[in-house]
């Protein structure tokens, strides 16, 4: 008989206990390490680091998804590994893209018929989705361009001052300029006659935005596609629209499905939508379809064959997951478009219960609108004293993350802060967020004026004399001055959450 013994590994012993044990010194933050370290210690120590993050269900900043069921969870595991771009060798996870396209052309209400496919093309999110739109609408324009003899190095877009930071990158990256229509005090969003207004024969397109990043209200498509229409015949033009759906196109199918914004509008050739927002998918995947195959051209799609098979491709990204891809597809046929519009009620309706709430406490305006996007935009009615940066500030320490920032030019003396209402934001978190609202407001209110210490320069413009009399400014131009300030000490950025 044989007996056999273990010898202990005394390094296995110690690296198997908390990893503080193991590591005695700092982890390089510049240079890779130089020896490795037990498994069970590097979980720990990127775990312990991890625990400094937010929670992301109590980021009320973000439009992005942050809970899926289960069984979601476990397809996404389950294909973490794949990579989509090899269609031959997951040639299910291809047409599952495609079913998603399709499903997704057809509730934005394609004139492509039932039974044909649809022209449209998975991204890692709205920003990609966004430069193929864009290059898709530069390259027409220049075709027709030089089939009519005339310059085509000047192309422009229209669109409002209220755009997410994407288009900003398109028009720098894609040597496009950008024209935005200015915004106003109480009105947040493109204006469509001025948008057409400012249309030429270089403009490739108009970008409506159908749920603003600032107040989540939708655009006035409409009303631009018949303006645009009307300039169009008078012009010659055939100046297209592009509607950025990124957070409103799985809102507006289901709660407001007479609203007309979409392919039903001819002038309508493309629009994006993010899966990761309201398409209630993981952070990674956006859509973009087209209204049809002519409205694509053919010399941006590339034809691969090194990967197994032919396989036309039209994307910014190459190697991406197929994970978000399959969860589209899962919560498409899971929830169906019951589903999605029992959810999205919910949303509304929690959206409002906080706006009721915020009203209640007599402290704010509320900026956003009824129509739109279930998210709560709102400022302070009186910000001589405190600051919605303050509030923002205060609500950290309950671990809650709500945004405040400035308009964009022409209203940026309004500052607000904003709630996104996601699924899994639920009647109960709103009534302990409105608790945690009037608990800082409290606190702010026995505190000093930070806005007397951070501001002094305000104070002299405030009270200006006028011979031995002092000239006091209204306590709106002293809000305003005040806004400035907190403007230039937040270095005026911009909402970006894509």
């Amino acid at each position: 008989m044989v007996i056999s013994t273990t010898e202990t590994d005394s390094r296995e012993i110690l690296s198997s206990t908390f990893a503080s044990r193991y590591v005695r010194a700092a982890i390089p933050r510049f240079k890779m390490p130089d020896n490795s370290m037990p498994k069970e210690a590097a979980y720990q120590v990127i775990n312990d680091e991890l625990m400094l993050d937010g929670n992301p269900r109590l980021n009320l900043a973000s439009f992005v998804t942050t809970w899926m069921e289960p069984e979601c969870d476990k397809l996404v595991m389950a294909s973490i590994n794949k990579n989509y771009v090899d269609m031959d060798e997951y040639p299910v996870t291809t047409e599952l893209q495609n079913r998603c396209v399709n499903m997704i052309a057809h509730l934005f209400n394609t004139p492509v018929a039932d039974d044909k496919t649809a022209v449209g093309v998975g991204t890692v999110g709205s920003s990609e989705a966004i430069m193929l739109a864009g290059l898709a609408f530069k390259r027409k324009w220049q075709q027709k361009r030089k089939e009519q003899g005339k310059p085509y190095d000047k192309p422009n877009i229209v669109t409002g001052a209220n755009v997410q930071v994407c288009w900003e990158k398109f028009a720098r990256y894609f040597e496009v300029e950008l024209k935005e229509v200015k915004l106003e005090e109480g009105y947040y969003v493109m204006n469509p006659v001025k948008a057409v207004e400012l249309v030429d024969e270089n403009t490739i397109c108009v970008a409506a935005i159908l749920g603003s990043t600032l107040t989540g209200e939708f655009e006035d498509v409409k009303l631009l596609h018949d303006l645009l229409t009307k300039k169009n015949e008078e012009t010659g033009w055939d100046t297209p629209i592009h509607v950025d759906a990124a957070s409103g196109g799985f809102i507006a199918p289901f709660l407001y499905p007479d609203l007309e914004w979409d392919f039903r509008l001819p002038l309508v050739k493309s629009i994006n939508v993010s899966g990761h927002k309201y398409g209630l998918v993981y952070a990674g995947v956006g859509w973009v379809v087209w209204r049809t195959k002519d409205d694509l051209p053919d010399e941006l799609v590339f034809h691969i064959n090194y990967l197994g098979s032919d396989q036309p491709t039209f994307t910014l990204n190459f190697s991406k997951g197929s994970s978000q891809i399959i969860a589209q597809y899962y919560q498409f046929i899971r929830l169906g478009f019951e589903g999605y519009k029992n959810i999205m009620e919910n949303c509304m309706g929690n959206a409002r219960a906080l706006r009721e709430g915020l009203e209640k406490t007599g402290r704010f305006e509320i900026l956003s609108k009824d129509v739109g996007v279930p998210l709560v935009a709102f400022s302070l009615k009186d910000s001589s004293a405190h600051t919605v940066f303050e509030i923002s500030e205060g609500l950290r320490k309950f671990g809650w993350i709500v945004p405040a920032y400035t308009m964009p030019a022409n209203a940026e003396n309004v500052a607000v802060l904003r709630v996104v209402v996601r699924e899994d934001f639920s009647r109960s978190l709103v009534e302990r967020l409105i608790s945690h609202i009037e608990e800082v407001l409290k606190e702010i209110e026995s505190l000093p004026s930070r806005v007397s210490t951070k501001t002094a320069h305000v104070i002299p413009m405030v009270n200006e004399t006028q011979g031995d009399k002092p000239l006091k400014k209204s306590v709106r131009e002293t809000q305003e001055e005040v806004t400035r300030h907190w403007k230039r000490f937040v270095k005026g950025r911009r909402a970006g959450a894509c």
